[in-house]
């Protein structure tokens, strides 16, 4: 049988993660570019009249931010949430903190603040108008062997045992939505994430969350990465990798009478561009004064000779450049491709590595000791980041 609602007040909601607050690209510093993105989220969310606002994870860049990222983050939710009076539902991701950011947690539930770091929270769903958001931060396994009791819990079966938990809490007149912060098989990445499946063992399978009516992922940065017909990635609201110029960025807006996503563009002040020319005609103010210098540049050089002082004349022109790279005759159109493709995952480089050196494939219980050593890294990690 299918769900009958009651005559509850629907909800419109917007849907962003990723924001990344610290990071820098290419040593580049973006929080004045993060500052005004954020600030267009807020406009986007007061302009469509939504009743709440969902951040799927990785608020921060780094599990211990700095004083400044500290300051926007803060001063980003009082806007939100004191002054302007809505609702957050937010989760911690792979580069947060649980620890830091569950900090002052009971006092945010007064304001319908709802930031969820730990995994025991997310079987409570937070209920606003026909709708019920069920907050799965991203975690470790090891976080799911603890609450279960059981020692050899893979991240499939824990989160088929969560998603089974969280089912007796459905309520049949309302929608529900689960808002969480991991890779969905099948999706595509971007070269700004982090990886953080071991050997394949940190996908979950998309057939574990077709039961809700929408699911609101983190994680990949691309909104086009994963395309079902209930589960986004929102996608980062700034371009952090090259292989990201062509993307559009944005936040979906969400209704609970349709659940259907509405996906709004956001305008970040200094784009990510790639470009082919000479040296003489980067250079040539003609050419020059009709470009936008002020985006974060990627050139691909036509010219063979030896450039004197070259990336200090062109820096002097273009404050913004990413990479320099020269191209010559077939090779030039594979270029572009390797930068946009490379694979830097630490489970593929190493597997990479083994096969250069030896000319063999790893065999499966090799392949077992990779997975049990890389995990055992993250999960050090993390533990150490926690109690710095």
């Amino acid at each position: 049988m299918g769900k009958t609602f009651l005559e509850v007040k629907t909800l419109r909601f917007l849907h962003t993660a990723d924001w990344h607050i610290g990071k820098k690209l290419h040593g580049y510093d973006l929080l004045v570019d993060q500052k005004e993105i954020i600030h267009q989220i807020l406009d986007i969310a007061l302009t469509q009249q939504v009743d709440a606002i969902v951040i799927a994870g990785d608020l921060y860049d780094r599990s211990v931010p700095s004083v400044e990222a500290c300051e926007l983050l803060n001063q980003t939710f009082i806007e939100m949430n004191l002054e302007k009076k809505l609702p957050i539902l937010a989760i911690s991701g792979n580069h947060d903190s649980a620890v830091r950011l569950s900090t002052g947690m009971p006092w945010y539930e007064q304001t319908d603040f709802h930031l969820y770091t730990d995994l025991k929270q997310s079987f409570e769903p937070v209920e606003i108008g026909d709708v019920q958001f069920f907050l799965l931060p991203y975690f470790e396994p090891i976080a799911a062997r603890l609450y279960f009791a059981e020692e050899s819990l893979s991240l499939q079966a824990a989160i088929k045992k969560i998603i089974e938990k969280m089912r007796t809490a459905f309520d049949k007149n309302k929608k529900q939505v689960l808002v969480t912060h991991f890779f969905i098989a099948g999706s595509t990445r971007s070269d700004s994430e982090t990886a953080v499946e071991v050997g394949g063992l940190n996908r979950i399978s998309y057939e574990l969350v077709q039961d809700f009516d929408y699911v609101a992922l983190g994680h990949l940065h691309s909104k086009n990465a994963l395309k079902t017909k209930n589960a986004f990635y929102s996608g980062s609201p700034l371009k952090f990798s090259l292989s990201e110029k062509d993307d559009s960025k944005g936040v979906w807006i969400v209704d609970s009478r349709s659940v259907a996503p509405e996906f709004h563009e956001l305008v970040a002040k200094r784009d990510v561009c790639s470009l082919q020319a000479s040296f003489e005609e980067l250079t040539d103010p003609s050419f020059y004064q009709r470009m936008d210098r002020n985006c974060f540049w990627y050139f691909q050089l036509t010219d063979r000779s030896v450039i004197t002082n070259m990336m200090n004349q062109l820096r002097a022109i273009y404050p913004n450049i990413l990479g320099v790279e020269r191209v010559n005759g077939r090779r030039e159109t594979k270029q572009l491709e390797k930068v946009q493709h490379r694979k830097n995952t630490p489970y593929s480089m190493l597997t990479s590595f083994f096969e250069d050196i030896t000319g063999d494939r790893l065999t499966k219980k090799q392949r077992d000791w990779l997975d049990e050593g890389l995990q055992q890294s993250l999960d050090t990690e993390k533990r150490n980041d926690d109690a710095t």
